[in-house]
């Protein structure tokens, strides 16, 4: 396994465990926790798509302009 995908997947670990852990911990109900954990990365990953999108259609700016 490539290592760019072994570290993707092990952060998606981390990120879920936590996810799951901070819903428990405020629900206190593992039907709700589980579901915020696999929800909330999906709705991030939609998210991020429009800021990409956003971002590529805002003109870079300048070397004259980054500088003010």
């Amino acid at each position: 396994m490539p290592r760019d995908l072994a570290k993707t997947l092990s952060y998606l670990a981390v990120h879920l465990t936590i996810g799951f852990s901070v819903a428990y911990a405020f629900t206190g109900s593992i039907e709700i926790a589980g579901g915020l954990a696999i929800i909330e990365p999906v709705v991030n990953a939609v998210a991020f798509f429009f800021h990409e999108k956003l971002w590529a259609a805002k003109p870079p700016a300048t070397m004259a302009l980054a500088a003010t």
